[in-house]
C-alpha cells in the first residue's frame, strides 16, 4: 500500500513545519522545535542512527534547522532547506562525506527521519566549511 499524494504532503508539512492537517484535529504540537542535519562518511542505512558513520573532523557538529517555513519549504511531497545551511569550519582532521541525514537530536544517536547520498562526495579538510545553498537538500515522501 502507499499513501495518497495529499497525505504525503501533509506528512512533510507535519514533520518539517509542525503544521497539522485539519483531519488530525487539535493534537498537541509540542516536540522538537528543530531538526538536525548530520554529515556521514558512509550510508547510515535504515537501521542506523545519526551517529552511524558520522563525520568527525575537528569542529564538526550537527546543524539545527527550525521546523518552520523559515527552515523548510514544503510542496508536492518534498521538503527543501529554505536557507543556506552551514556546518562548522574544519579546524583539524578530515572527513570524506558521502551522505547526509535529517534527524531528531543535536548529538548522540538521534533517530534518522530521512537520509540519502550526496550528488558527489565532499572532502572536508582544515579550513573547509561544508555548506548547502537553499534548495540543495531535497527530501521526498513517496
Amino acid at each position: 500500500m502507499s499513501k495518497g499524494n495529499v497525505t504525503e504532503n501533509d506528512l512533510m508539512l507535519l514533520l518539517f513545519q509542525k503544521t497539522l492537517p485539519a483531519y488530525l484535529g487539535t493534537l498537541a504540537t509540542t516536540g522538537n522545535t528543530d531538526l538536525y542535519l548530520a554529515l556521514h562518511t558512509a550510508d547510515p542505512g535504515e537501521g542506523g542512527s545519526q551517529n552511524t558513520s558520522e563525520a568527525n573532523y575537528t569542529g564538526y557538529t550537527r546543524v539545527a534547522i527550525p521546523r518552520t517555513v523559515a527552515g523548510w519549504t514544503v510542496t508536492g511531497n518534498q521538503a527543501e532547506n529554505a536557507a543556506l545551511v552551514q556546518f562548522p569550519l574544519c579546524t583539524g582532521g578530515s572527513s570524506i562525506v558521502t551522505h547526509i541525514s535529517v534527524g531528531t537530536a543535536g548529538s548522540g544517536p538521534g533517530q534518522i527521519l530521512y537520509s540519502g547520498a550526496l550528488n558527489a562526495s565532499r572532502t572536508i579538510t582544515d579550513g573547509i566549511q561544508p555548506q548547502f545553498s537553499a534548495g540543495d537538500l531535497v527530501l521526498e515522501e513517496d
